[in-house]
């Protein structure tokens, strides 16, 4: 099974990335296909077929996989268009935004089976949050896509109507992930800590909330009990930080992106 990647920038170069790391297909097996001859140089010394030419890409793999900025999407799936075979080919389209509906109106009778996917760029870490949109597709090519996406990390097959704010809670929610542990290490520099050594306490900190919660299954605030005591300094910081409306900000930046 052959795979391409049209589009290796930030999500393209991390979808390619973690597809290196993990089992399901060999290096050989994979073509990386950008303009940039810089990115496609990067790519072939990972051990991956590369080329600049789309249509190229397109036409060797039984699994097409565009990532591009939305608005290039229609551009580069018509180019594409003649060497696309529904008969023996699945297309990934990881674009935010865009419409199955555009999709197949822009390829029409040459549309494979389709899938909108939205990873984040965990994916090169084999850590990624992966909604999947499955649109005129059979549950075998389901299972097969999933099996792919949640080899690096986990996936979640859901309608088209959810994966706005699917985008918005994981995709864009990394970077909000990663602005508290900004904000959290320049505090431990204020607390005293040199720079490096806050933010390793920071993130190993969250890596820990992150695994408990995980073993054990319980909701967020059932493990803040654990960690409260009366009158104790962990009530207090959480108050605080409520009364500078921390829940209220994260629900106004999650809500934000969905405009």
């Amino acid at each position: 099974m052959k795979i391409s990647i049209i589009g290796a920038g930030a999500m393209g170069g991390a979808t390619v990335e973690g597809l290196i790391r993990g089992q399901q297909f060999k290096n050989e097996d994979i073509t990386v296909s950008d303009p940039s001859q810089a990115v496609v140089d990067k790519f072939s010394k990972m051990g991956v077929s590369v080329t600049t030419d789309n249509k190229l890409a397109a036409d060797t793999a039984d699994i097409v996989c565009v990532v591009v900025k939305p608005w290039l999407v229609e551009r580069v799936l018509t180019d594409i268009k003649p060497e696309l075979n529904p008969q023996k080919q699945i297309l990934i389209v990881i674009a935010a935004g865009v419409k199955s509906e555009s999709i197949k109106g822009w390829l029409g009778e040459n549309c494979p089976p389709l899938f909108l996917v939205i990873p984040n760029i965990a994916i090169a870490e084999m850590a990624s949050m992966t909604f999947i949109v499955p649109c005129g597709a059979t549950q075998q090519q389901t299972q097969l896509v999933q099996g792919i996406f949640d080899e690096m990390g986990i996936s979640l097959i859901t309608d088209e109507q959810h994966l706005a704010s699917g985008t918005t809670l994981a995709s864009c929610g990394i970077a909000y992930a990663m602005r508290y542990i900004r904000a959290a290490a320049e505090g431990g520099v204020e607390l005293g800590f040199k720079a490096d050594d806050a933010k390793k306490i920071v993130m190993q900190t969250m890596k820990g909330a992150v695994e408990l919660l995980e073993a054990s299954g319980l909701h967020p605030e059932a493990a803040i009990d654990l960690v409260t005591t009366p009158s104790g300094v962990t009530i207090k910081g959480l108050n605080e930080m409520e009364h500078a409306g921390f829940t209220s900000a994260v629900i106004r930046g999650l809500k934000a992106g969905l405009k």
